[in-house]
């Protein structure tokens, strides 16, 4: 029992647990690894401890008795618990059944405030997953293995076999539910778990422990690959001077973050794109999805959406507040320029204007531009090439436009025609969709 325990108190110390405001949420089926990593929890916390239960609704009245048991040990145990049902129509694969549990534990996250979810995953569950890994043609970063802590999830007994936590429950008198699915073997962890793993045991009796040394080796391995990707960052220069594995990936972790699948053939497709874009200064795009385009130029790589918000032209007559789905200019009536207006906050302008004709409204072909001390016009085109503006942010930016000559650009420039000649006359504002959220 003390070994669980502290295993347990020393995992929830190495995250500090104790010190954050949540509760802990105890993923509990009721089996062997659950009911071990929920007494023994609560016995070794002063936190509220609530046990959160998805009944499957696989085996009818089994699982209905399985629901009911767990709610008379929790009761037993003095723990709330939290039960939910999946319809019958849920498909009864081990997928789905792993989808609806982590949407189920999401759910329960947010009913309770909890950015703690305790999960009772093994030193034998990590070895089996490595095994039925390995069969379906792993990388390296699959060799990790399941992860001690993810987002809001924390698995404190990853380093506990099944035996120690089998040996738990007998000497705390504990009886959990015997979920007959789990001798079903058409189920591919059941399969690995009764029939592969014995004969490796036959090899070396040690092979739950040697197959988890290998996952720590595998960990330690990718952590120096992380951090020689994230030293790349989005820099375009750096990826170009980084050897080809590093490249390789850092175009994996490009996809996988946005949840694209690769082969070879689209990693190298990739990887030319971004040395043929390399010295452009606008950049280039190429398409990954329908939704997302790679983005490249002579400083940086990102992946960006494919599809580029517009607005529709708003008519400006006079002083006030204009919503667009791009964000919102404010024009206001003023007479000076604060002494503390910082020069570089071109979204804010102070200018002189006879008066307010003017359309907002995104670019138009045969824009042109009066820059500001230019002493000439300027094809739009142009003036956003100097400023260095990528090519997929171009058709996202507003202007504030009579016919085809851009007065101000909001973030860029106003035009030489309304800068402050004798007296400011008004102040012109225009605040982004994404700083009115902040």
């Amino acid at each position: 029992m003390n070994n669980i325990s502290d295993a347990i108190r020393t995992f929830i110390s190495k995250y500090n647990l104790e010190s954050l405001d949540s509760p802990y949420l105890v993923a509990f089926s009721g089996g062997y690894d659950s009911m071990c990593l929920l007494d023994a929890l609560s016995k070794i916390t002063d936190k509220k401890v609530i046990a959160i239960h998805l009944n499957h609704n696989w085996r009818g009245e089994e699982s209905k008795r399985e629901e009911n048991y767990c709610r008379e040990f929790c009761k037993k145990i003095g723990v709330e618990i939290y039960v939910e049902e999946l319809q019958a129509s849920t498909p009864k694969t081990e997928t789905a059944a792993r989808d609806a549990r982590y949407l189920f534990f999401q759910k329960c996250a947010d009913k309770f405030s909890s950015q703690i979810i305790f999960t009772a995953h093994n030193a034998d569950d990590n070895a089996e997953t490595l095994i039925y890994r390995i069969i379906k043609g792993s990388a390296i970063d699959g060799l990790c293995g399941i992860a001690e802590h993810r987002d809001i999830y924390y698995r404190p007994l990853l380093t506990i076999g099944r035996k120690e936590i089998e040996k738990y429950c007998t000497e705390n008198k504990l009886q959990p539910n015997q979920d007959s699915s789990n001798s079903n073997i058409k189920y591919k962890r059941n399969f690995i778990r009764q029939k592969i793993m014995p004969h490796l045991k036959e090899i070396n009796e040690n092979a739950v422990e040697s197959i988890n040394s290998l996952a720590q080796s595998a960990q330690e391995d990718c952590e120096v690959w992380y951090n020689l990707v994230n030293d790349i960052g989005n820099s375009t220069v750096k990826f170009i001077n980084s050897p080809t594995p590093v490249q390789n990936r850092y175009i994996k972790k490009l996809l996988t973050s946005n949840r694209l699948d690769y082969d070879k053939e689209r990693l190298l497709n990739i990887k030319q794109s971004i040395f043929d874009f390399s010295n452009s200064k606008s950049g280039k795009t190429l398409s990954l999805s329908a939704q997302l385009m790679l983005f490249v130029n002579n400083k940086r790589i990102e992946i960006i959406k494919s599809k580029i918000t517009e607005i529709e032209p708003v008519k400006i007559k006079t002083i006030g507040k204009y919503h667009t789905d791009l964000g919102t200019l404010i024009i206001e009536e003023t007479k000076e320029i604060p002494k503390n207006f910082p020069k570089d906050r071109e979204n804010l302008a102070f200018v002189d204007l006879d008066n307010i004709d003017f359309t907002l409204r995104t670019r138009k072909d045969g824009d042109i531009i009066y820059p500001l001390g230019s002493g000439g016009s300027q094809k739009l085109k142009k003036y956003l090439n100097e400023k260095k503006i990528p090519q997929h942010e171009k058709s996202s930016l507003v202007f504030l436009a009579k016919g085809n000559e851009i007065f101000w650009a909001p973030g860029l420039g106003i035009s030489d025609k309304i800068k402050v000649k004798n007296k400011v006359t008004h102040k012109l504002q225009f605040i982004r969709k994404e700083e009115e959220k902040a």
